[in-house]
């Protein structure tokens, strides 16, 4: 037997060598998970580095079809020197203690998952317009970003002056927007914009709530006509406070836990209790009741995390109320933000100094959870209905459908869901009961009458779905139908053939 070797506590080397990416690590960097809200709020980010007073998100379409989106801000804009660094991918620059920025690939990560192609066009009080673009296709052949032409630079701020740049500002352009509708025709693009900017406003509006509330820092989404100069939408986005309870659901809260690492590094946690049944859009925007629940994570006043447990406990439906606001440390082993800001991974070390936080009238932290418990029961207690257990909903209903049944409907135990399909029949059934497959079957040739144009999918028609839900989930409960519920099935099923019927002939839809 040969004889065993030293253990190397510290691996040798012999040299080294320069090894750069391949050309393909950009698809990598453009892979990166981003939605279309999160990416547009990592260049609003970059805008509020600058030192922007107002961000402009632009829309541009031409008719029917939508062409670029940018996002203008008047912030103090970049030299040639660097636009160049923020254009690198893994640039460096010098971030100040209060940046959002962290990594050096928000930029381009965030625009190249979303588009085609990224300009940026930027100008400083001292220096011309310089702008660089890069496209996806000649990125990935080798890292090749193409520099715009002087004289469209400052075009393109010129185009922006007073609104909002006026002596420097940035100006970040996607041409080829992955999530624009192909074509515009049957209103496609107005029902997408309608449907993009409320989505927008929200995400923007609760993420960056902190900034909002300044006196001076202001968000516009505006849509415009790049041949009329038609403008169809201006609003400004209004913060949306997740903590801002017109009165808090529990006497005593909020209240302020100090929790300790085990480093020494000292955190607080802001606990609140919401007003149960809230219809607010601060209440309400996160999520369903299970999202919206536990840690709100803050780095440098910019909500990075909004709810969530991170394996400190499971989500229930009696913890609905409770929220908690957590300013990260500067520097703490405990927390790692994601690439994207849009979560935080902590340690056991976390979980931990929770256990152990206490308030200055020493109370603990979980004293606070059994409260936001107490006041979700008595509200419901108050309420002076109980509602009986129902077998829940399942595939075909919207997530946040699903989460709004289980916040207003107890589910019985161990029973399968019933989901919501579309089938072809061979009669013109509106819908037909299959206990086998726990499935409320409806009939596939009344879908597009139902869905007026609009795009379908697994979770398409939700109202219609959900009234379908309530109307029949009762059948599930037991094997066979009685009498008088097989005439309430004959009575609906006629009832809905011809509504059905009336729907096909209004939109001229063929059956």
């Amino acid at each position: 037997m040969a004889a065993v070797s030293p253990w190397e506590f510290d691996v040798p080397t012999d040299g080294s060598r320069t090894l750069p990416p391949d050309a393909r690590y950009m698809e990598a960097v453009a892979s990166q998970g981003y939605g279309f809200e999160v990416a547009i709020a990592d260049l609003v980010d970059n805008s509020i580095d600058a030192g922007a007073h107002d961000v402009v998100i632009h829309f541009l379409r031409d008719g029917d079809r939508l062409t670029s989106l940018l996002v203008v801000d008047d912030g103090k804009g970049m030299t040639e020197k660097e636009l160049d660094i923020a254009m690198t991918v893994g640039g460096r620059r010098d971030y100040v203690e209060n940046s959002l920025g962290m990594f050096g690939t928000g930029l381009k990560s965030a625009s190249l998952s979303q588009a085609e192609a990224v300009t940026v066009v930027s100008t400083t009080k001292r220096t011309r317009a310089v702008g660089r673009r890069w496209r996806m296709q000649r990125a990935v052949s080798g890292f090749e970003c193409d520099v715009v032409r002087p004289d469209y630079a400052q075009q393109l701020i010129d185009r922006y002056a007073e609104r909002p740049i006026v002596w420097q500002g940035t100006v970040v352009r996607w041409d080829g927007v992955k999530d624009f509708p192909r074509g515009g025709e049957g209103g496609q693009t107005d029902r997408y914009l309608h449907r993009s900017i409320n989505k927008l406003g929200l995400h923007l509006g609760l993420h960056l709530h902190r900034f909002l509330a300044r006196s001076d820092f202001h968000i516009t989404i505006s849509v415009e006509d790049v041949r009329t100069g038609t403008e169809y939408v201006n609003f400004g986005v209004e913060p949306l406070d997740p903590f801002a309870h017109p009165v808090s659901g529990h006497a005593g809260f909020p209240r302020t836990y100090t929790a300790r690492l085990s480093d020494g590094t000292q955190f607080t946690l802001g606990a609140h209790v919401w007003t149960p049944r809230s219809n607010l859009d601060e209440f309400r925007a996160v999520g369903g009741a299970m999202e919206r629940q536990g840690f709100y994570f803050y780095r440098h006043d910019r909500l990075v995390q909004a709810g969530g447990w991170n394996g400190y406990r499971q989500p229930e439906q009696h913890l609905a109320l409770a929220r908690v606001a957590v300013d990260l440390p500067s520097a703490a082993d405990a927390f790692r933000l994601t690439v994207k800001k849009s979560g935080v991974e902590t340690t056991p070390d976390f979980a931990r100094s929770l256990d152990e936080a206490t308030a200055t009238d020493g109370s603990a932290f979980t004293d606070y959870l059994a409260a936001a418990e107490t006041a979700y029961r008595e509200a419901r207690r108050r309420a002076g209905t109980t509602r009986r257990a129902t077998i829940p909903p399942g595939d075909g209903i919207a997530p946040a459908v699903r989460e709004t049944f289980a916040e207003e409907m107890p589910a019985v135990p161990g029973e399968p869901p019933v989901s919501v399909v579309w089938q072809r029949f061979d009669n013109d059934d509106f819908f037909a009961v299959d206990r086998e497959e726990r499935a409320i079957a409806l009939n596939q040739r009344y879908r597009a009458a139902i869905l007026g144009g609009r795009r379908g999918g697994r979770d398409d028609a939700p109202v219609v779905k959900s009234l379908m839900y309530l109307l029949l989930h009762q059948v599930y409960e037991h094997e066979y139908s009685g009498s008088r519920e097989k005439d309430n099935l004959q009575l609906w099923q006629s009832v809905l053939v011809a509504a059905a019927g009336a729907e096909v002939e209004g939109t001229g839809e063929d059956a």
